[in-house]
């Protein structure tokens, strides 16, 4: 029940919304009541069933007075004005309590409506700012699919099961509990009577629940499953479609598609359970108290008036609604839960890369970045191991290496995307994790492999993070780029969606762009990982021209596979299982015959 109460404290925000609810559902009972209660009374006074009073009454805060004061009232009403009349009146004002009834009733449901929505947003929004805050290395462990399917169906699911139930809770509770007391007040050994059977029920009702639960945490997961396995297939669409495995990826998804369909079929059945049960329960007490209360009427020892227990059972009756309803809430609710403890279990996800209080504050670079003996690791295996390397105001540091040397997380390292495990990282003398994160990140521009892009615009493409650069600024970073004559060729220019991850456009020109976007942040830092390594020759040459410009004043850290394009950096360090193993410009690594040189003649046959 603990991730049940954190959700109930989001209801603090929307507490105005919830007093209010309560307060409409208050005026709902008393209306409800009202108009039960006052009909019976009235007509058998109008029918002759009962005497008129003569004797005049006085208003009294107890039971006996305050029904010979009412009984009192009407009779003075119906002499004055006659039966028929009062008949008249009486249907009137039953109807205009009922009309009240179903408006405060109605008001309840309304006011309910942001407070629901709201604390949905509110769980939306509390995921996707965990989303980007946490680290690289979490994703790299999860599937993205299963996270998707926690701000989508398990929110979607709290919306309809806990979140909804709120409003049964609200209202359901305040009704039974004003309608318990009246009971209480009319005879309270009729009220005890209703109470035998509630353990049993409350017993059966909890034990289904908590099986429920179990299988709704499984359905989720499953649930996580199949988005994760869409997702895949939606990505490589061209290598499904290219190695003929239509049928392979098909047959994943209908066996995940399957299994969730067994789970959600067995988790509805047990909560369609509720109503029956409840309702057997409900009308078991009913049989109870017209046995019991028959008995005390033909007593005829005054115990128990055939009036007071037609009320009685009448108002017994208008309960079962909402007992079937707290019933089917506390299904919902245990339903719920499963998605409650999936959100909160990512929320509660400690992997975040953190700021020390009072961070230091730079917005400049100045001298040098310093790495000290750093090593990392993801889990238990090294992937570096004590690198020592500096990058001095103005240079052009290379990286080369087979794959899985550990460049690319040098680089990673350096913006805190990931935290070292050992060692240190130094910019002009002050360590990284000591900077304020996004002043640290405000240093770089990145430019990666793969182009990074967004459903958007051209323009906000190149712009994205950099929102205050006016159009004239976007235009001028694209023309340094070698981006701006096929822009200009788009349908729409610079406001041509260029579609999903930028799929619209050419790998040359998805690169450009994001050389455009480093540009126009205009960092004193680059992080080039491997940034022409898939492009064809054309686009390739276009590129490089592009990076040469980025790369003028500026300290670059550059990784690549291609090693013509870093000849002219001021150090190149060699790598090979997280280690460096060979330093200098390229002419020295040429002359020392070694891994470069290997790896140089490599490339040169190659081409």
């Amino acid at each position: 029940m603990k991730d049940f109460k954190r959700l109930l404290g989001l209801i603090r925000s929307y507490k105005v919304y919830a007093g209010l609810n309560i307060l409409f559902n208050l005026l709902t009972i008393i209306f409800s009541v009202f108009s039960l209660g006052m009909i019976i009374p009235f007509l058998k006074l109008i029918f002759g069933m009962d005497t008129l009073v003569n004797a005049p009454a006085h208003f009294a805060f107890n039971q006996k007075d305050f029904i010979d004061y009412v009984y009192y009232l009407m009779s003075l009403a119906i002499k004055n004005h006659g039966h028929e009349q009062v008949l008249f009146y009486i249907s009137v004002i039953t109807a205009i309590a009922f009309l009240f009834k179903n408006f405060f009733r109605y008001m309840a449901m309304w006011i309910l409506a942001p407070l629901r929505n709201g604390i949905i947003s509110d769980l939306r929004n509390m995921i996707f700012n965990k989303i980007v805050i946490l680290p690289l290395s979490y994703f790299s462990e999860k599937k993205k699919g299963d996270i998707i399917s926690r701000a989508t169906n398990d929110v979607q699911d709290i919306e309809w099961t806990i979140i909804g139930s709120l409003e049964l809770l609200f209202q359901h509770i305040i009704t039974l509990a004003a309608f318990i007391a009246i009971l209480f007040i009319t005879n309270y050994k009729l009220t005890l009577m209703m109470f035998i059977l509630l353990p049993v029920s409350i017993l059966i009702i909890s034990y289904l629940g908590k099986i429920l639960r179990k299988e709704s945490r499984v359905a989720q997961k499953l649930m996580g499953s199949i988005l994760s396995s869409l997702e895949e297939a939606l990505s490589g669409l061209r290598i499904v479609k290219g190695f003929n495995a239509q049928k392979k990826v098909y047959g994943k998804f209908v066996g995940l598609n399957n299994d969730y369909k067994r789970t959600a079929t067995s988790v509805m059945r047990r909560g369609d359970l509720s109503a029956p049960i409840s309702e057997f329960f409900g009308m078991l007490v009913v049989s109870i108290i017209l046995w019991y209360g028959g008995n005390l009427v033909l007593n005829g020892k005054g115990e128990l008036t055939g009036e007071k227990f037609i009320f009685f059972v009448l108002l017994f009756s208008q309960m079962i609604p909402s007992i079937k309803a707290l019933s089917t809430g506390y299904y919902r609710i245990e339903k719920g839960i499963a998605s409650a403890e999936r959100i909160f279990g990512f929320l509660d996800a400690d992997e975040v890369i953190t700021e020390i209080e009072n961070p230091i504050r730079k917005n400049d670079f100045n001298n040098s970045i310093i790495y000290t003996d750093v090593s990392f690791k993801y889990e238990e295996e090294f992937v570096l191991k004590n690198v020592s390397l500096e990058l001095k105001k103005g240079m052009k540091v290379a990286l080369v290496g087979s794959s899985g040397a550990g460049k690319s997380t040098i680089a990673d390292l350096l913006p805190r995307f990931y935290d070292i495990t050992s060692g240190s990282i130094t910019i002009d003398g002050v360590e990284v994790r000591n900077l304020k994160i996004s002043d640290l990140r405000e240093l770089m521009g990145i430019v990666t492999q793969e182009a990074i892009l967004f459903n958007d615009t051209v323009a906000a493409n190149i712009s994205f993070g950099s929102d205050t650069k006016t159009i004239d600024e976007i235009v001028e970073a694209a023309k340094a780029a070698n981006a701006h004559e096929f822009i200009t060729e788009l349908p729409n220019g610079y406001e041509t969606i260029i579609g999903d991850r930028g799929n619209k456009l050419s790998g040359g020109q998805r690169q450009r762009l994001t050389i455009a976007r480093a540009l126009l942040k205009n960092p004193p830092i680059l992080i080039l990982d491997e940034a022409t390594s898939a492009l064809d020759t054309e686009s390739e040459k276009l590129v490089q021209d592009a990076l040469q410009k980025l790369m003028i004043n500026r300290t670059s850290l550059v990784i690549a596979h291609r090693l013509s394009t870093i000849q002219n950096s001021d150090i190149i360090l060699v790598m090979e299982k997280g280690e460096i193993v060979e330093k200098g410009n390229h002419q020295e690594l040429i002359d020392k015959r070694g891994i470069y040189y290997r790896l140089n003649q490599l490339q040169n046959t190659d081409s």
